[in-house]
């Protein structure tokens, strides 16, 4: 069951502008820490974490689709992505998103990150069927048809493409860890890459020393890769400089978040976005952390829950969290 919660009846007197920000309409979970003041300057005292959807089974990828002030995000082990907006709430948006086979024991068939390209097409990590792929439907009206931009590497297929972030140049990076193989499917490569997709269909491995390489992001300048690592021995951020070709000249870890796992709640690095100013803000143990470009811990976003990724709306009025069953949000300044 979708849960859409409310926590007041509207008085019809009033319209939406002049109901205040005091009256949320949604119901309120968790808190923020805050561990140095900086976190500030982001989330202001007194924020609260809306739920605005429930009952799903692991929402993921959440995109803002700034032409229809909507948000969309994936439910990966139901091969669905829902929609959301502040008017119509929610409503099923494209349906099957990731697998188009047959199997039915498939655990996680979906599509998982999405992005949107110069053009607006939705570009889609494929997890089910191990490929990056591109929509050929309008967003206004999507329909399952889908164009496969690359599904291996050097003959091998992929493990299960999981998350991805386009330059301005249009190149594509994305992480290929093994989260999305079943039993049944065989693994052809004998490692989880990094990779970067070119406009001409040439595709580049940038990174194959990762153990679970997940979420990713670029600084806004486009010079540094963001990569989070989901492992529980080695929960980590790391930080990759970029050539101006698109390739890593340098790496560091950015931030251990490995003593943290299960003390601080549940959850592990997984996906991220990075704000206009360069603070990233990052799936991890308790929520969302909040990271410096310095790699410095501002202060974490406690839902409760394992949140597997976050995005802001074209304003970055606030920002939307995927975290398991639930989609919420929490305004930022």
């Amino acid at each position: 069951m979708f849960l859409l919660v409310s926590a007041f009846a509207c008085d019809e007197t009033k319209s939406t502008a002049e109901i205040s920000e005091e009256e949320s309409r949604y119901a309120t979970v968790g808190s923020v820490e805050r561990l140095t003041s900086e976190i500030n300057t982001f989330i202001a005292e007194g924020a609260e974490i809306e739920v605005l959807a429930s009952g799903f089974e692991w929402a993921e990828g959440p995109l803002w689709l700034a032409d229809q002030k909507a948000l969309i995000f994936t439910d990966v082990p139901t091969n669905k992505i829902w929609k959301w907006t502040e008017e119509d709430s929610l409503s099923l948006f494209l349906e099957p998103s990731g697998y188009l086979g047959t199997e039915a024991t498939k655990k996680e068939p979906g599509a998982n990150g999405l992005a949107l390209d110069a053009a607006g097409n939705l570009i889609l990590c494929q997890h089910g069927e191990r490929r990056i792929a591109r929509l050929n439907a309008s967003l206004s009206s999507p329909t399952a048809d889908f164009t496969a931009l690359v599904s291996d590497y050097q003959g091998k297929k992929f493990n299960s493409p999981n998350d991805l972030v386009l330059n301005k140049s249009g190149q594509i990076f994305f992480t290929d860890p093994p989260y999305g193989l079943d039993d049944w499917d065989t693994k052809e490569l004998d490692f989880q890459g990094v990779y970067r997709l070119d406009t001409d269909g040439s595709l580049h491995l940038l990174l194959d020393s990762l153990n679970r390489p997940n979420g990713i992001g670029l600084s806004p300048d486009q010079r540094t890769l963001y990569v989070a690592q989901s492992d529980a021995q080695k929960a980590r951020y790391f930080a990759f400089e970029l050539d101006e070709d698109g390739s890593v000249t340098d790496g560091k870890v950015l931030l251990d978040a490995t003593a943290a796992v299960g003390e601080s709640g549940p959850g592990l690095p997984d996906g991220l976005a990075v704000h206009s100013s360069g603070t990233i803000f990052a799936s991890g143990p308790g929520g969302i952390w909040v990271i410096s470009s310095a790699g410095a811990h501002l202060g974490t976003i406690l839902t409760g829950q394992g949140t597997s990724n976050c995005t802001f709306d074209s304003e970055e009025k606030y920002l939307y969290m995927t975290a398991d069953a639930f989609l919420m949000r929490i305004k930022i300044n």
